[in-house]
């Protein structure tokens, strides 16, 4: 799937696995790696990057952010779980394949009316495959826009945490079967 592309103009990107927010010029020559819930893993001759999917036109590339995006909220305005977890779904860590949900990342979710407000919360609690991964604020910061997207959700809290500490065995049958573990 590795497909050479020239950026057409400059982008923000994310380098793997220190999480740093590195510009990319336009001219810069890439292999798209992966392509995984809208963002873009790429190679350049300085290393590992992830473009942002609202940067896939730089790529010549198409967002996926109306193909995902849920459409409505529940009868009584709050957000549709359902919804939520399909865009947790849609989150990657960039050296991955499989989402964080079904890597087993997820530990919590949770809608919560906001006082006073005609919002809603959603508290997320999630870890890590490692204490050390750099990319954990650029996963959390992935999942929490896109949770931003279900209608009926006004904020967002996404946190890490170590507790219980992440294994393999919290990996989906699917997440397994994509990781070649079963």
């Amino acid at each position: 799937m590795t497909r050479e592309r020239t950026l057409s103009r400059e982008v923000t990107a994310t380098q793997i696995p220190s999480g740093d927010k590195i510009p990319l010029t336009a001219g810069t020559k890439v292999m798209i790696h992966q392509t995984l819930g809208g963002s873009f893993t790429v190679q350049t001759d300085f290393g590992l990057y992830r473009i942002a999917e609202a940067d896939a036109d730089a790529l010549g590339e198409k967002s996926e952010s109306g193909e995902a995006s849920p459409q409505a909220a529940l009868a009584d305005g709050s957000p549709d779980p359902e919804a939520i977890w399909g865009q947790l779904r849609r989150v990657y860590d960039p050296e991955i394949p499989v989402n964080i949900v079904d890597l087993g990342l997820v530990y919590s979710m949770d809608v919560e009316a906001l006082p006073d407000t005609a919002g809603y919360r959603v508290n997320v609690a999630m870890t890590l495959t490692a204490p050390g991964c750099g990319m954990g604020p650029a996963i959390a910061e992935d999942a929490k826009s896109k949770v931003l997207l279900v209608p009926g959700v006004t904020a967002a809290d996404v946190r890490i945490t170590w507790e219980p500490a992440w294994n393999q065995s919290m990996i989906s049958e699917e997440g397994k079967m994509k990781l070649g573990l079963i």
